[in-house]
Protein backbone atom coordinates (compact mmCIF):
# COMPACT_ATOMS: atom_id res chain seq x y z
CA UNK A 1 0.00 0.00 0.00
CA UNK A 2 1.10 3.53 -0.84
CA UNK A 3 1.20 5.80 2.02
CA UNK A 4 -0.55 8.31 0.85
CA UNK A 5 -3.74 8.27 -1.79
CA UNK A 6 -2.92 10.40 -4.67
CA UNK A 7 -5.48 13.06 -6.20
CA UNK A 8 -5.79 12.20 -9.74
CA UNK A 9 -6.24 15.77 -11.84
CA UNK A 10 -8.04 15.41 -15.40
CA UNK A 11 -4.36 16.51 -17.19
CA UNK A 12 -2.44 13.66 -14.70
CA UNK A 13 -2.51 11.18 -18.07
CA UNK A 14 -4.64 13.44 -20.56
CA UNK A 15 -4.00 15.83 -23.22
CA UNK A 16 -6.68 17.04 -24.70
CA UNK A 17 -8.35 20.69 -26.37
CA UNK A 18 -11.13 20.40 -24.16
CA UNK A 19 -11.88 18.75 -20.80
CA UNK A 20 -13.65 15.44 -22.01
CA UNK A 21 -11.98 12.05 -22.94
CA UNK A 22 -12.98 8.78 -23.87
CA UNK A 23 -11.33 5.62 -23.52
CA UNK A 24 -11.91 1.94 -23.53
CA UNK A 25 -11.39 0.09 -20.26
CA UNK A 26 -8.32 -1.90 -21.88
CA UNK A 27 -6.75 0.95 -22.99
CA UNK A 28 -6.70 2.76 -19.43
CA UNK A 29 -5.26 -0.57 -18.24
CA UNK A 30 -2.80 0.02 -21.41
CA UNK A 31 -1.91 3.23 -20.24
CA UNK A 32 -1.71 3.21 -16.46
CA UNK A 33 0.57 -0.01 -17.03
CA UNK A 34 2.85 1.69 -19.36
CA UNK A 35 3.09 4.59 -17.12
CA UNK A 36 3.81 2.34 -13.57
CA UNK A 37 0.45 3.44 -12.48
CA UNK A 38 -1.66 0.89 -10.62
CA UNK A 39 -5.48 1.93 -10.77
CA UNK A 40 -6.06 -0.82 -8.14
CA UNK A 41 -4.66 1.31 -5.42
CA UNK A 42 -7.55 3.43 -3.91
CA UNK A 43 -7.07 7.00 -5.80
CA UNK A 44 -9.22 10.60 -5.20
CA UNK A 45 -10.72 11.98 -8.81
CA UNK A 46 -10.68 15.59 -9.40
CA UNK A 47 -13.06 14.90 -12.16
CA UNK A 48 -16.20 13.22 -13.16
CA UNK A 49 -16.53 10.17 -15.17
CA UNK A 50 -18.67 7.53 -16.60
CA UNK A 51 -17.80 3.68 -16.98
CA UNK A 52 -20.23 1.19 -18.50
CA UNK A 53 -19.46 -2.35 -18.31
CA UNK A 54 -20.07 -4.34 -22.33
CA UNK A 55 -18.86 -7.79 -21.21
CA UNK A 56 -17.47 -9.74 -18.24
CA UNK A 57 -17.70 -8.86 -14.23
CA UNK A 58 -15.33 -7.48 -12.03
CA UNK A 59 -15.80 -5.08 -8.47
CA UNK A 60 -15.18 -1.44 -8.22
CA UNK A 61 -13.85 -0.08 -5.13
CA UNK A 62 -15.85 3.45 -4.49
CA UNK A 63 -16.04 5.28 -1.02
CA UNK A 64 -15.15 2.28 0.97
CA UNK A 65 -18.05 -0.40 -1.01
CA UNK A 66 -17.26 -2.60 -3.60
CA UNK A 67 -19.63 -2.12 -6.62
CA UNK A 68 -20.00 -5.52 -8.98
CA UNK A 69 -19.54 -4.69 -12.77
CA UNK A 70 -21.34 -6.90 -14.90
CA UNK A 71 -22.99 -6.10 -18.48
CA UNK A 72 -25.24 -3.31 -18.40
CA UNK A 73 -23.64 -1.49 -15.22
CA UNK A 74 -23.45 1.88 -15.58
CA UNK A 75 -21.16 3.65 -12.83
CA UNK A 76 -21.42 7.67 -12.34
CA UNK A 77 -18.25 8.47 -10.77
CA UNK A 78 -18.06 12.01 -9.61
CA UNK A 79 -14.89 14.97 -8.40
CA UNK A 80 -13.85 13.74 -4.66
CA UNK A 81 -14.40 10.20 -4.68
CA UNK A 82 -12.25 7.56 -3.96
CA UNK A 83 -12.15 4.49 -6.29
CA UNK A 84 -9.91 1.79 -7.43
CA UNK A 85 -10.53 -0.82 -10.25
CA UNK A 86 -9.64 -4.50 -9.78
CA UNK A 87 -6.00 -5.38 -10.67
CA UNK A 88 -6.38 -7.76 -13.39
CA UNK A 89 -8.43 -6.79 -16.06
CA UNK A 90 -11.54 -8.87 -16.32
CA UNK A 91 -14.13 -6.99 -18.00
CA UNK A 92 -14.77 -4.55 -21.29
CA UNK A 93 -16.41 -1.33 -21.72
CA UNK A 94 -15.91 2.31 -21.47
CA UNK A 95 -14.69 5.22 -19.51
CA UNK A 96 -15.66 9.08 -20.24
CA UNK A 97 -14.06 11.45 -18.20
CA UNK A 98 -14.21 14.86 -17.97
CA UNK A 99 -14.17 17.88 -15.81
CA UNK A 100 -17.06 19.33 -14.21
CA UNK A 101 -17.07 22.79 -15.67
CA UNK A 102 -17.33 20.86 -19.20
CA UNK A 103 -20.96 20.31 -18.41
CA UNK A 104 -22.06 22.69 -15.66
CA UNK A 105 -20.48 26.03 -18.07
CA UNK A 106 -22.26 24.92 -21.17
CA UNK A 107 -25.63 23.00 -20.82
CA UNK A 108 -29.35 24.91 -19.62
CA UNK A 109 -30.84 24.36 -17.14
CA UNK A 110 -33.60 21.46 -18.28
CA UNK A 111 -30.23 19.32 -19.34
CA UNK A 112 -28.20 20.22 -15.99
CA UNK A 113 -31.38 18.73 -13.86
CA UNK A 114 -31.16 15.37 -15.89
CA UNK A 115 -27.50 15.35 -15.52
CA UNK A 116 -27.40 15.87 -11.90
CA UNK A 117 -30.29 13.52 -11.44
CA UNK A 118 -28.33 10.60 -13.03
CA UNK A 119 -25.02 12.14 -10.96
CA UNK A 120 -27.02 11.47 -7.48
CA UNK A 121 -27.54 7.58 -8.15
CA UNK A 122 -24.65 5.79 -6.86
CA UNK A 123 -25.13 2.86 -9.70
CA UNK A 124 -27.59 2.54 -12.95
CA UNK A 125 -28.76 -0.66 -14.29
CA UNK A 126 -29.83 -1.04 -18.04
CA UNK A 127 -29.25 -4.55 -18.77
CA UNK A 128 -27.07 -6.44 -21.31
CA UNK A 129 -29.93 -6.55 -23.96
CA UNK A 130 -29.68 -2.60 -23.77
CA UNK A 131 -26.33 -1.80 -24.60
CA UNK A 132 -26.95 -1.80 -28.44
CA UNK A 133 -28.97 0.67 -27.98
CA UNK A 134 -25.99 2.98 -26.27
CA UNK A 135 -23.61 1.75 -29.31
CA UNK A 136 -24.39 4.47 -32.13
CA UNK A 137 -24.16 7.63 -29.01
CA UNK A 138 -20.71 5.68 -27.93
CA UNK A 139 -19.43 5.17 -31.73
CA UNK A 140 -19.97 9.08 -32.08
CA UNK A 141 -18.34 10.33 -28.64
CA UNK A 142 -15.29 8.43 -29.42
CA UNK A 143 -15.18 9.48 -33.47
CA UNK A 144 -15.68 13.13 -32.07
CA UNK A 145 -13.03 12.23 -29.61
CA UNK A 146 -10.51 11.44 -31.74
CA UNK A 147 -11.13 14.25 -34.43
CA UNK A 148 -8.42 16.83 -34.53
CA UNK A 149 -10.98 19.57 -35.48
CA UNK A 150 -10.98 22.13 -32.40
CA UNK A 151 -13.93 23.93 -34.34
CA UNK A 152 -16.93 23.95 -31.80
CA UNK A 153 -15.56 20.82 -30.34
CA UNK A 154 -16.74 21.63 -27.52
CA UNK A 155 -20.31 22.16 -28.27
CA UNK A 156 -21.11 19.13 -30.28
CA UNK A 157 -19.01 16.77 -27.53
CA UNK A 158 -21.40 18.57 -24.92
CA UNK A 159 -24.57 17.50 -26.63
CA UNK A 160 -23.40 14.05 -27.98
CA UNK A 161 -22.52 13.48 -24.45
CA UNK A 162 -25.75 14.73 -22.65
CA UNK A 163 -27.51 12.90 -25.13
CA UNK A 164 -25.88 9.72 -24.01
CA UNK A 165 -26.66 10.82 -20.81
CA UNK A 166 -30.93 11.12 -21.41
CA UNK A 167 -30.56 7.55 -23.37
CA UNK A 168 -29.28 6.01 -20.22
CA UNK A 169 -31.81 7.39 -17.78
CA UNK A 170 -34.65 6.30 -20.25
CA UNK A 171 -33.46 3.32 -19.88
CA UNK A 172 -33.07 2.98 -16.48
CA UNK A 173 -36.30 4.95 -15.75
CA UNK A 174 -37.66 2.41 -13.58
CA UNK A 175 -35.01 2.95 -10.70
CA UNK A 176 -35.97 6.61 -10.13
CA UNK A 177 -38.34 7.62 -8.58
CA UNK A 178 -39.47 11.18 -9.98
CA UNK A 179 -39.04 14.18 -8.22
CA UNK A 180 -40.29 17.52 -8.49
CA UNK A 181 -37.79 19.79 -10.41
CA UNK A 182 -37.30 22.31 -8.23
CA UNK A 183 -37.31 20.24 -4.63
CA UNK A 184 -34.46 18.38 -5.99
CA UNK A 185 -32.52 21.65 -7.53
CA UNK A 186 -32.74 22.86 -4.12
CA UNK A 187 -31.65 19.85 -2.87
CA UNK A 188 -28.55 19.67 -5.16
CA UNK A 189 -27.94 23.67 -3.99
CA UNK A 190 -28.04 22.25 -0.24
CA UNK A 191 -25.11 19.08 -1.46
CA UNK A 192 -23.48 22.06 -3.15
CA UNK A 193 -23.31 24.70 -0.18
CA UNK A 194 -22.15 21.94 2.54
CA UNK A 195 -19.21 21.02 0.11
CA UNK A 196 -18.68 24.94 0.36
CA UNK A 197 -19.03 25.72 3.56
CA UNK A 198 -18.75 22.81 5.95
CA UNK A 199 -15.22 24.17 7.02
CA UNK A 200 -17.35 27.14 8.54
CA UNK A 201 -20.77 25.42 10.10
CA UNK A 202 -22.50 22.03 10.69
CA UNK A 203 -25.61 23.81 11.45
CA UNK A 204 -28.18 22.94 8.98
CA UNK A 205 -30.13 25.84 9.92
CA UNK A 206 -27.67 27.97 8.43
CA UNK A 207 -27.58 26.26 5.11
CA UNK A 208 -31.51 27.06 5.00
CA UNK A 209 -30.61 30.91 5.97
CA UNK A 210 -28.59 30.47 2.56
CA UNK A 211 -30.67 29.14 0.76
CA UNK A 212 -33.24 31.61 1.85
CA UNK A 213 -35.68 28.45 2.29
CA UNK A 214 -37.41 27.45 5.71
CA UNK A 215 -35.63 24.84 8.03
CA UNK A 216 -39.13 22.48 7.55
CA UNK A 217 -39.04 22.53 4.18
CA UNK A 218 -35.23 21.78 3.67
CA UNK A 219 -36.08 19.02 5.79
CA UNK A 220 -39.07 17.78 3.79
CA UNK A 221 -36.75 17.58 0.75
CA UNK A 222 -34.24 16.32 2.06
CA UNK A 223 -36.41 12.99 3.58
CA UNK A 224 -37.93 13.00 0.05
CA UNK A 225 -34.56 12.54 -2.18
CA UNK A 226 -32.24 10.88 0.57
CA UNK A 227 -34.53 9.38 2.81
CA UNK A 228 -32.40 11.08 5.62
CA UNK A 229 -33.70 14.39 7.63
CA UNK A 230 -31.71 17.20 6.68
CA UNK A 231 -29.34 16.89 9.80
CA UNK A 232 -28.78 13.23 9.19
CA UNK A 233 -27.74 13.84 5.46
CA UNK A 234 -25.05 16.62 6.45
CA UNK A 235 -23.55 14.50 8.88
CA UNK A 236 -23.35 11.65 6.48
CA UNK A 237 -21.69 13.72 3.89
CA UNK A 238 -19.10 14.76 6.66
CA UNK A 239 -18.46 11.16 7.88
CA UNK A 240 -17.93 10.20 3.95
CA UNK A 241 -15.79 13.45 3.59
CA UNK A 242 -13.45 12.15 6.70
CA UNK A 243 -13.38 8.80 5.81
CA UNK A 244 -11.85 9.88 2.72
CA UNK A 245 -9.65 12.38 4.10
CA UNK A 246 -8.48 9.28 6.64
CA UNK A 247 -7.48 6.94 3.57
CA UNK A 248 -5.25 9.26 2.13
CA UNK A 249 -2.91 9.33 4.55
CA UNK A 250 -1.69 12.88 4.10
CA UNK A 251 -2.84 14.32 7.87
CA UNK A 252 -2.72 14.14 11.43
CA UNK A 253 -6.05 13.40 12.61
CA UNK A 254 -5.59 17.38 14.42
CA UNK A 255 -5.51 18.59 10.81
CA UNK A 256 -8.56 16.96 9.24
CA UNK A 257 -10.85 17.71 12.64
CA UNK A 258 -9.70 21.44 12.18
CA UNK A 259 -10.25 21.23 8.32
CA UNK A 260 -13.84 19.38 8.83
CA UNK A 261 -14.72 22.51 10.90
CA UNK A 262 -14.05 20.92 14.34
CA UNK A 263 -13.01 23.33 17.26
CA UNK A 264 -10.92 20.86 19.04
CA UNK A 265 -10.21 17.43 17.62
CA UNK A 266 -10.95 15.46 20.52
CA UNK A 267 -15.03 16.62 18.77
CA UNK A 268 -14.07 15.18 15.51
CA UNK A 269 -12.82 12.11 17.12
CA UNK A 270 -16.32 11.54 19.42
CA UNK A 271 -18.00 12.25 15.93
CA UNK A 272 -16.31 10.19 13.87
CA UNK A 273 -16.45 7.19 16.80
CA UNK A 274 -20.88 7.70 16.91
CA UNK A 275 -21.20 6.92 13.50
CA UNK A 276 -18.31 4.54 13.10
CA UNK A 277 -17.78 2.48 16.51
CA UNK A 278 -14.08 2.41 16.17
CA UNK A 279 -11.73 5.41 16.12
CA UNK A 280 -10.34 7.56 13.24
CA UNK A 281 -6.78 5.64 13.98
CA UNK A 282 -8.47 2.14 13.86
CA UNK A 283 -10.54 2.90 11.03
CA UNK A 284 -7.11 3.85 9.20
CA UNK A 285 -5.37 0.79 10.38
CA UNK A 286 -8.81 -1.48 9.03
CA UNK A 287 -8.11 0.48 5.46
CA UNK A 288 -4.17 -0.64 5.21
CA UNK A 289 -5.52 -4.47 6.36
CA UNK A 290 -8.50 -4.07 3.81
CA UNK A 291 -5.93 -2.80 1.03
CA UNK A 292 -3.43 -5.59 1.78
CA UNK A 293 -5.84 -8.26 1.20
CA UNK A 294 -6.80 -6.73 -1.96
CA UNK A 295 -3.30 -6.58 -2.92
Amino acid sequence: MQNEIENITFSRFVNQAIPFEFITINELYARCKKNKYDLSIPHRIEFHALIIIFEGESKHFIDFKEETLSPGVILPLTKGQVHAFNRELSVKGCVISFEERFITQNTNDKNLFHFLHIYHTPSLLIGKKNLESLTPFLELLEKLHKDDNVNLKSEIVNSAFLTLLFQIKRLSIDQYKAFESKKFNDFIKFKQLITAYYHDTHNTKDYALKLSISYKYLNDICKEISGKTAKSFLDSWLLLEMKRNLSENKYTSQEIAFKMGFNEPSNFIRFFKKFMGITPIQFQDKLKKQTTVRD
